[in-house]
């Protein structure tokens, strides 16, 4: 997790983006859409990763202006951009993500060549193997779980990122999980952990409790063997307020 208050990178050395469009015509409304969703604030947007592949540029963007926005919004913005040189066009799908692990598997999904976005090294590194894992296998099989809660926490004190999920295959072991990522800042490391829970309300009653500070650890993912049919998932709600005062 980047956050303007990080103590690394220097803010003057971070990486800026460039969606390479000055050539390029397209209608006004479409521009206006670009401008609303990404480009808005296009100086406060630091690339995690980049891969360009004749039309297609693939993109992992860290936006730092989410800090002031709404309490919990997801920092990480995924972008795939396709131009058409001859026409002199472009289109772009986009979407907020709360983790970098989750934005690569968008665009892996999309198209971009998993060996190829591989993340730069501005945030917090991985702690330890079991972070690495699993976000590798997040990166790899993203598209096989729906997203129905996040909430970001950028506070100083307790910086953490909350992720309830829904596995796409009913037969999947725990088919709710939730996955919480976790900054060290005193080592400048983060974790990544995951859990399994039998239902929605479940999972998002953990994620409340740890952004409240009273959670108990994760349950384990259930084996296979156990899996049960799962409950629907409510349409995503919009990110909640932690139980403590930001």
């Amino acid at each position: 997790m980047l956050s303007p208050t990080d103590p690394a990178p220097d803010r003057k050395s971070l990486p800026e983006v460039d969606f390479d469009l000055d050539d390029l015509e397209a209608d006004e409304e479409k521009y206006l859409d670009f401008y609303r969703k990404v480009a808005v604030h296009e100086d406060m947007l630091v690339p995690l990763a980049e891969h360009h592949d004749g039309p297609h540029s693939y993109y992992v963007l860290f936006d730092r202006s989410t800090t002031w926005g709404h309490p919990g919004m997801p920092q990480v913005l995924a972008v795939h951009l396709q131009r058409d040189r001859e026409k002199r066009t472009f289109s772009f799908e986009h979407a907020p993500l709360p983790l970098p692990a989750m934005a690569q598997s968008w665009l892996i999904h999309r198209g971009c060549p998993s060996d190829a976005i591989a993340l730069a090294p501005l945030g917090p590194p991985p702690a330890d193997e079991a972070t690495r894992a699993l976000e590798l296998r997040l990166a790899g099989d993203g598209d096989h779980y729906a997203m129905g809660y996040s909430y970001t926490s950028d506070d100083p004190d307790d910086m953490v990122i909350v992720v309830a999920l829904r596995a796409l295959d009913e037969r999947a072991p725990s088919p709710f999980r939730v996955v919480v990522e976790e900054v060290d800042t005193e080592t400048w490391t983060h974790t990544l952990r995951e859990g399994g829970f039998d239902t929605f309300g479940e999972a998002l009653q953990w994620c409340d409790d740890r952004l409240a500070g009273e959670a108990g650890p994760l349950p384990p993912v259930r084996p296979a063997a156990a899996v049960s049919r799962p409950a629907g998932l409510p349409k995503a709600p919009a990110p909640r307020p932690p139980g403590r005062s930001r």
